[in-house]
C-alpha cells in the first residue's frame, strides 16, 4: 500500500486485502497514510556513498556478512511460510553517515530460484510500498504471482527500517486506536478541529517514545543505502528489483545514489515524484474519484450522480454514525476508508456495491468490515502497524507541514476535485504530520539517474492510489533513456499480475531476458 497522504497503497497486499475480506463483509464479520519524500538530498547526503555506488569507505564488518538462513518464524499475526521460504537479518547502520556506529537488524526472507545453474540469474529484491508494508510477510503470498521469475531469480524481500520486525514502530496502543476512530477527520466545528490537531500531535509524541534514535533515520535515502548493502551481501554486481507503489520512489532514490549498480529495475504502479505532500493528496483525490466514477459506470450509474449520493450518505453519518453487528459505530472517516479499499482492485467492486446497499439502509457492518481490513484491525481488536510505520517514515521524508489555516484556503479545491474524497484528503495535510517531533527532509525525492541502465516504468491509466501520470513524470525526472515507459488501461492499483498477458510477458521478457520493451508501448 503506498500512501502518500491518507491511503497507502500496497501494490499486491493491497489486492490480497481486498480478495480476503469480500467474501467476509456481507455478513458483517470484521477482519495507510502521509508527504512524500525543494531541499532535495544530494547524492551523497549520507556521507559514506556517493551517486557512484561507491562503497570503499564501509566497514568490512558490514560488506562481509553472511546472512544465517533458517527457518522462518510464525506470529499470531501471521504464520509461518512454507520450508521452502528462509529468513535471516542484515545489520546496517543506524546513522549512514556514521558506518562505524550502532547498527539495527533488518528482517530477510529469501526463497531460492528454481533453476540451477547458468539459468540463476541472482538476486530479485521486491518492496510492496506504503512505506510501512512488511516484504517479509507479503512475498510469500506473491510467490505464485511471480513464479515464472521464481525459476531464474532467488525471491527476497525485506523488512524496511521501523517496519515489522526491522525495529517496527507501534506508537499507539490497540485501545488508543480504537478510541482515535471517533476523532472527526472532516471537522466541522474549532472544537472539533483542535481535537483533530490534538490527535495527530499525541501520536507524533507515540511515535517519538517508540522510535527513539531511529525516528530520524528511516527515511527513503537511508532504506536506499540498506539496499545497496543488501545487494553486495547477497552476493550481487547489480541490482536487480521490483518496487511496487512508494516501492517505486524508492527504486527512484535508489538509481539517483547508485546509478552504475543498478541492474535491472521494474517500477509499477508508480508515485509522481513531483509531487509534494500537498501534490500527492491532490492526486489521490483525482485518483480514487476516477476509480470511483468507473465504478459507478460499471454499475449502470451515472458518476456525478452517484458521487453526489455517497457523498449525501457520508454526510449522514458525520453527524450520526451507523450501528453495526459488532456494537461499534460507523464513523465517517471508517465509512470512506471502507468505501477506498475496494477501489484498489476491481475484484472489489462487488463488495462495495454491497457495503454501500446495507450503509443505506442503516447498516455499517459491512463498510467497518472494509475498514477494519484496510487498517489491520482483527476481531481480537488488535491492529497491525502499518500506519504507524508509514507516518514515520513519511514524515521524516516530507518536508511540508500545512497550517489550519493553509489547509482551510485548500480545501475549496480538493472539494471541486473530489466530492467523495476531497474533504477527507484535504483536512490530512494539516493533520498528518501535525507538530511532527522530527523535521522533514525534503519536498520532493530526487530520482534523476544519469548513466543508469533502462528502468522499465509501468503505469495503469486506472490507478487510483498512484495515477497514471506520475509514471510520466518518473520517466522524465530518471532522464532520457533511463526511464521507459509501458502503459496499461487498465483498473485497480498496479498492473503486474493483474490479468494483462501483455503487460507481463513485457516485464518477464525484461526481468528474464533484459529484452526492454520500447518506450510508450501501451497494453489494452
Amino acid at each position: 500500500m503506498m500512501r502518500f497522504v491518507r491511503w497507502t497503497g500496497l501494490g499486491a497486499a493491497a489486492a490480497l486485502l481486498v480478495a480476503g475480506c469480500s467474501g467476509g463483509a456481507s455478513d458483517g464479520g470484521e477482519d495507510g497514510k502521509g508527504g512524500s519524500a525543494d531541499a532535495r538530498p544530494s547524492a551523497g547526503a549520507s556521507g559514506t556513498t556517493g551517486a557512484s555506488g561507491d562503497t570503499a569507505s564501509l566497514p568490512a564488518s558490514l560488506t562481509g556478512q553472511k546472512p544465517d538462513w533458517g527457518r522462518c518464524k510464525g506470529s499470531s499475526d501471521s504464520p509461518a511460510p512454507s520450508s521452502e521460504w528462509k529468513c535471516a537479518s542484515l545489520k546496517v547502520p543506524l546513522d549512514w553517515s556514521k558506518p562505524d556506529g550502532t547498527t539495527i537488524d533488518l528482517a530477510l526472507i529469501r526463497a531460492k530460484a528454481k533453476g540451477s545453474g547458468s539459468e540463476r540469474i541472482g538476486s530479485l529484491l521486491f518492496n510492496f510500498g506504503g512505506p510501512g508494508g512488511s516484504g517479509v510477510s507479503t512475498l510469500p503470498a506473491y510467490g505464485s504471482t511471480v513464479s515464472s521469475l521464481h525459476e531464474r531469480y532467488d525471491l527476497v524481500s525485506w523488512d524496511p527500517r521501523g517496519v515489522g520486525a526491522s525495529e517496527g514502530v507501534r506508537c499507539r496502543g490497540d485501545k488508543e486506536m480504537q478510541a482515535a476512530e471517533s476523532v472527526d477527520s472532516t471537522p466541522d466545528t474549532p472544537a472539533e478541529e483542535q481535537a483533530y490537531l490534538d490527535d495527530a500531535a499525541d501520536f507524533g509524541e507515540g511515535c517519538e517514545k517508540a522510535a527513539g534514535p531511529l525516528m530520524a533515520h528511516v527515511s527513503t535515502s537511508d532504506t536506499a543505502r540498506d539496499l545497496d548493502l543488501m545487494r553486495q551481501v547477497l552476493g550481487d554486481t547489480k541490482l536487480h528489483y521490483f518496487g511496487i507503489s512508494y516501492g517505486t520512489e524508492l527504486g527512484g532514490v535508489y538509481a539517483h545514489l547508485f546509478p552504475k549498480n543498478v541492474g535491472r529495475l521494474v517500477l509499477d504502479a508508480v508515485v509522481d515524484p513531483s509531487a509534494d505532500s500537498v501534490g500527492h493528496a491532490k492526486n489521490q483525490a483525482k485518483g480514487f474519484q476516477l476509480a470511483l466514477d468507473n465504478y459507478l459506470k460499471s454499475t449502470g450509474q451515472d458518476p456525478e450522480q452517484g458521487s453526489a449520493k455517497i457523498a449525501d450518505l457520508l454526510k449522514r453519518i458525520d453527524t450520526k454514525p451507523l450501528p453495526t453487528s459488532s456494537g461499534r459505530k460507523l464513523t465517517q472517516t471508517l465509512a470512506v476508508t471502507g468505501i477506498v479499499l475496494p477501489l484498489y482492485s476491481e475484484s472489489g467492486w462487488p463488495s462495495l456495491t454491497s457495503a454501500l446497499e446495507s450503509a443505506e439502509q442503516g447498516d455499517g457492518s459491512e463498510l467497518l468490515a472494509l475498514a477494519d481490513a484496510y487498517n489491520e484491525r482483527d476481531t481480537a481488536g488488535h491492529y497491525g502497524t502499518t500506519t504507524h510505520s508509514q507516518r514515520v517514515i513519511s514524515c521524516l521524508d516530507g518536508k511540508q507541514r500545512p497550517t489550519l489555516e493553509q489547509t482551510k484556503k485548500l480545501l475549496p479545491e480538493f472539494e471541486q476535485i473530489s466530492p467523495v474524497f476531497g474533504t477527507f484528503l484535504g483536512w490530512d495535510t494539516a493533520g498528518w504530520c501535525h507538530d511532527w517531533p522530527v523535521a522533514g527532509q525534503f519536498d520532493t525525492p530526487e530520482v534523476s539517474a544519469p548513466g543508469a541502465a533502462p528502468i522499465l516504468l509501468v503505469g495503469n491509466t486506472g490507478d487510483p492510489a498512484t495515477p497514471y501520470e506520475g509514471a510520466r513524470r518518473m520517466a522524465d525526472e530518471l532522464g532520457k533513456g533511463v526511464g521507459v515507459l509501458l502503459t496499461w488501461k487498465g483498473e485497480g492499483h498496479g498492473a503486474y499480475g493483474s490479468g494483462s498477458d501483455c503487460v507481463d510477458s513485457a516485464v518477464d521478457g525484461y526481468l528474464l531476458n533484459g529484452a526492454v520493451p520500447k518506450d510508450g508501448k501501451v497494453c489494452s
